[in-house]
């Protein structure tokens, strides 16, 4: 995030003296499940999601002992966050390889258009990470000698303009291949009608070279009209080329589904229990569900044992979730020549045996959690984002406070705001915050937000209306409704102005209730949203729900 914009802690200096600014204290997370209280995990047991919250299409990599593993993020900026544990189970984020706003511009861009489930792999001293930026420029390459960065500016891949999910292959001849999902090679005979292909690349030249090979028509029975096989792996083993790759879209649908050949470009022959991973067919109402999982890669340890991260949801009533695409881990097991990453019919667990790997020092990225910014670091830590490229430094520290400059661009508007989020980690959470602000004219905002896109948000702050300063509750359901949102509730403020206000989001399953106090503990709920509205199933697109401090000045 340092590097996503240079002068951020300039912005005192470089603001107009007349800019609206909004001190934020420190801001409080503090998260948990229901399903904890049926949890008894032994110290030798790890919880999933390994990752909780918004981080879907994982791809992990090794190196030596080292593994790194990368999400989507669409286009929230910086993006494509960089992890690395030693054990697969405790993460530490140690960059973004998307951290300046000139390597990809998201422009105007819906929050979950932009980059699509990256791939990363190792070769020679040189990391890769492959993605798609969608409707911002496609298919394209990044390298880095260091994986924490920085990373290159992106090399676009001509040949594959319009597919998604590039991945490689380093093949034992030293030939390296690119497969991705791209349309068939004759017109798609039904909607969700994808394919697979492959073509050589070369590493020096980052270029595609050779005829492309459609190796996947459909998915592994066309008869069935099987939708948007994607998120495609190459690897090899025992002599065998293996396809792993998704299949039936990315809600309740989803699987994943394996084929091998004895060469890179087929004919690939499906396993004989596909899929190797799916939820789709368990009960319903089985108590504290886990869906929709998918989009897996496979890894192994130094000492031989295969491992599979992946996507899934936890729903908290249907398929209505707002925590996002998470993702998982579970081990992989061979029995005759083909990888099963879970038996049909069984659950995904919610604790498993750790892997045989040397212990690490515990990262709690899932399960009961607290985390705290007290913004006394200068910066921020990567896993703060925002929406869209900055245009401007808005953003800087000031004495131990994070402070924003009020800025005409709000929620609505598929712009930059003035808005700093961080992931909804758990079912049940509380967001809170600290700040300091005196509206000048209406329309002047400044609080805490709950957002799932630039149609479906929640704020809860200091604002002006009819020359008055109020607290109030605005809220956004739906692109038919005004960009500013509608106020759904709001009261007097009678605080000498700059005073501090504190203020509070609850979600608790399907509710989020918006508090605020002028006195520390004296809490009053100003209103209520119905979190369904947070959720994809209402919300659409591919992200969850972020909390964090925003301003917008009026007009």
């Amino acid at each position: 995030m340092r590097r996503a914009l240079l002068a951020a802690t300039m912005l005192l200096s470089a603001t107009s003296a007349s800019a609206q600014t909004a001190r934020f204290d420190w801001f409080d997370y503090k998260g948990s499940d229901p399903v904890e209280t049926t949890l008894k995990p032994a110290a030798t047991d790890y919880r999933n999601p390994i990752l909780g919250g918004f981080y879907p299409d994982p791809s992990v990599t090794r190196v030596g002992s080292d593994f790194y593993l990368v999400t989507s993020t669409f286009s929230y900026f910086p993006g494509i966050p960089v992890f690395h544990s030693k054990d697969l189970v405790n993460w530490t984020q140690i960059g973004n390889a998307i951290d300046r706003p000139a390597q990809l511009d998201f422009k105007q861009l819906g929050l979950s258009r932009g980059v699509f489930a990256p791939t990363i792999q190792h070769k020679d001293g040189v990391f890769y990470i492959l993605n798609t930026c969608v409707d911002c420029g496609w298919n394209f390459v990044i390298t880095a000698r260091n994986p924490a960065g920085p990373w290159s500016d992106p090399v676009f891949l001509p040949d594959l303009k319009y597919g998604i999910d590039p991945s490689l292959f380093f093949d034992e001849d030293g030939r390296t291949w690119i497969i991705n999902n791209d349309t068939p090679a004759d017109p798609p005979k039904y909607e969700g009608h994808r394919a697979l292909w492959v073509q050589e690349i070369d590493l020096k030249t980052l270029k595609t070279f050779g005829p492309r090979t459609m190796v996947v028509d459909g998915g592994i029975d066309i008869s069935t009209k099987p939708i948007w096989i994607e998120g495609p792996h190459i690897f090899k083993k025992d002599g065998w080329y293996y396809l792993s790759a998704a299949e039936g879209g990315t809600a309740e649908g989803h699987s994943q589904v394996i084929l091998r050949s004895k060469s890179v470009t087929g004919p690939y022959v499906p396993g004989p229990n596909n899929p190797m991973l799916t939820q789709r067919d368990l009960p319903r109402d089985r108590a504290h569900p886990i869906t929709s999982a998918g989009h897996a890669q496979l890894v192994t340890t130094p000492d031989g044992k295969w491992w599979a991260t992946f996507l899934a949801v936890r729903p908290y009533e249907g398929d209505y979730y707002n925590t996002g695409r998470e993702t998982f881990l579970l081990p992989v097991e061979w029995k005759d020549g083909w990888p099963t990453i879970l038996e049909r019919g069984k659950p995904i667990p919610y604790v498993h045996a750790k892997p045989a790997l040397p212990a690490q020092p515990k990262r709690v990225t899932s399960g009961p959690m607290h985390v705290r910014e007290e913004f006394d670091r200068g910066k921020l830590g990567p896993e703060w984002m925002m929406l869209r490229n900055p245009r401007s430094n808005w953003y800087g520290f000031d004495k131990g406070a994070l402070v924003l400059t009020a800025r005409p661009e709000g929620l609505g508007d598929n712009a930059n705001p003035s808005f700093l989020g961080r992931r909804q980690q758990n079912m049940n959470g509380v967001a809170e915050t600290l700040v300091r602000f005196t509206p000048g004219k209406n329309g002047d905002r400044a609080g805490l937000v709950a957002l799932q896109s630039d149609d479906y948000w929640g704020f809860v702050g200091i604002g002006m209306e009819g020359g008055k300063p109020v607290l109030l509750v605005e809220g956004r359901a739906g692109d038919k409704e005004p960009a500013t949102g509608r106020t759904l509730a709001s009261a007097p403020l009678a605080t000498r102005p700059g005073a501090p206000v504190w203020l509070r989001i609850t979600a608790s399953g399907t509710t989020y209730d918006f508090a605020y106090a002028t006195t520390p503990g004296k809490w009053r709920t100003l209103a209520s949203i119905d979190a369904k509205q947070f959720s994809t199933k209402t919300a659409g697109g591919f992200i969850g729900t972020t909390f964090g401090p925003y301003a917008k000045s009026g007009q």
